[in-house]
């Protein structure tokens, strides 16, 4: 969380402002899933986003995914 980077921390508002972006990362999904998606009972062809668009959404998630899992992780094995 930004919150937990200390003010102290060499690069800590740049950091503290990527972390804060990757929250951004998970609206923006939902918003193109709520305005592209199949999901809420629609059916039919699916139009306005291209391949391009699909592979910046998937990256996004998984280098997002793969950032939260290593993480928790490593607090983990901190904690441990």
């Amino acid at each position: 969380m930004p919150e937990g980077i200390a003010d102290a921390v060499k690069g800590a508002e740049t950091i503290k402002r990527v972390l804060s972006n990757l929250g951004s990362i998970v609206y923006g999904l939902a918003e193109l899933r709520n305005l592209y998606g199949s999901g809420h009972g629609r059916s039919g062809p699916l139009r306005g986003l291209t391949p391009r668009h699909a592979r910046l959404a998937v990256s996004s998630a998984g280098a997002l995914c793969t950032f939260l899992l290593e993480t928790h992780d490593a607090r983990k094995h901190k904690a441990g």
